[in-house]
């Protein structure tokens, strides 16, 4: 018998449409396998998600860059046609603050966590993230946001080359821009010229210290905070591999207990009075060992499956039996199990692994997405190479033949090197 309540469908929800995003697959799996009816509210095009048997059913989502009437327009055309409250589980950050904005005009129709109406967005927010932190005594990179581009160039100078330049809101980046959400900035030169892209943006750039990547600094903390505040499921975790490498997405990851990190992740949601999933990423500083908090992510990561515990609860499956009003289960850590995500790391996928582990694309009770991840992946890369290797079309030439060199390429989206 399942401890979740079956009657209560979930809806997933996600904007951005990139296919590869394997945290969909993991709330349809951690929902379906419990019995619950899960309808997915995401691009289909090509996504491996579709082919899961635990999908009950795919739906049109709102457009990237969609207004909150439309997003409220779509989720109550969804909530017509399953006739019965569900569960809203947002998967990326601009869903997640826009239905925490919609909080009570979705309601009765969703459950929801009682997030205050902002919060998502400030956390969300890496310039408002600084203020957060410095608030509530969590450590944080010391951040700087210029006002012009000569206060860009002045503000490398004093943090020291390189740093870290990051859009205050990623989630507005407009696609095909070749923004990338975050980037490493190694001259005063170079940072004058992505403020004058501050308009193109639309957020403002910030610039922060740059703190350097290593063996055992990398961590995340995954938890959902029920309605007395307490964390619940989850834990916090060690990044072995990201994609791309140094920085970008857990590529392999492994359940770590670290206290220092849980004290900082329980400090931070008591201060806010937070509400529901959060996934926090932090950087130990090599010099004074400190945990610095660099981002505060309002939803579930991706690898959130990493933190099934010994009774099965996850931050997904804890959600929905908080707000259906269920007892969650007292669970044992399982600590060394491990998170691969094949696609980028397909030797690690393949390797023994003693502790436990979970493959983000295979299972063998739900076979379809992964091996249609493999196919969508094979057309993925050899369009890119076919890209790269395609000759150059002739130039045309001046009465004196002399050849006109062709541009340099525009830099890829997070969204394109996470795919890569």
């Amino acid at each position: 018998m399942s401890l979740l309540d079956t009657r209560v469908p979930a809806v997933i929800l996600r904007i951005d449409p990139n296919p590869f995003h394997h945290g969909t697959l993991g709330a349809v799996r951690s929902l379906g396998r419990a019995g619950v009816a899960v309808h997915v509210v995401a691009d289909s095009a090509g996504s491996p998600v579709r082919k899961s048997r635990y999908v009950r059913r795919m739906h049109p989502p709102p457009l990237p860059g969609a207004s909150a009437d439309d997003i409220l327009g779509v989720l109550r055309r969804v909530a017509d046609e399953i006739t019965a409250p569900a569960v809203l589980v947002p998967m990326d950050d601009a869903s997640a603050i826009a239905v925490a904005r919609m909080r009570d005009a979705l309601a009765p129709s969703y459950l929801l966590p009682a997030v205050p109406g902002t919060l998502a967005e400030r956390v969300a927010d890496k310039a408002e993230l600084a203020g957060v932190c410095a608030a509530a005594g969590v450590p944080h990179p010391v951040t700087l946001v210029p006002d012009s581009a000569a206060e860009a160039a002045d503000a490398v100078r004093r943090l020291g080359e390189p740093v870290v330049a990051k859009w205050s809101r990623p989630w507005l980046l407009p696609a095909g821009s070749g923004l990338r959400s975050t980037q490493l900035v190694r001259s005063a030169a170079g940072a004058r010229e992505l403020y004058l892209r501050t308009g193109e943006a639309g957020s403002p750039l910030l610039l922060q210290a740059y703190l350097p990547p290593g063996p055992g600094r990398d961590w995340f903390f995954h938890g959902y905070a029920d309605g007395s505040g307490a964390l619940r499921a989850g834990g916090p975790g060690t990044k072995h591999l990201a994609w791309p490498r140094g920085a970008g997405l857990t590529a392999v990851g492994r359940w770590t207990p670290n206290p220092q990190v849980r004290e900082l992740a329980e400090r931070l949601t008591g201060e806010l009075g937070y509400r529901g999933i959060l996934d926090l990423d932090f950087r130990r500083c090599g010099t004074t060992g400190r945990y610095h908090l660099l981002d505060f992510n309002p939803r579930p990561g991706a690898q959130f499956r990493l933190f099934a515990d010994s009774a099965g609860l996850d931050v997904v499956r804890a959600l929905h039996l908080d707000l259906t009003g269920r007892p969650l289960p007292d669970g044992a850590p399982l600590a060394g199990r491990s998170f691969v995500v094949e696609n980028y790391a397909p030797l690690t996928a393949l390797r023994p692994a003693p502790d436990g582990r979970e493959l983000a694309w295979y299972a063998a009770d739900d076979p379809g997405p992964g091996w249609a991840m493999w196919a969508l992946w094979g057309r993925h890369v050899s369009g890119r190479l076919r890209q790269r290797l395609r000759p150059a079309a002739p130039a045309r030439t001046a009465p004196a033949a002399h050849l006109i060199p062709r541009a340099a390429p525009a830099p890829l989206t997070d969204n394109e090197k996470a795919s890569k």
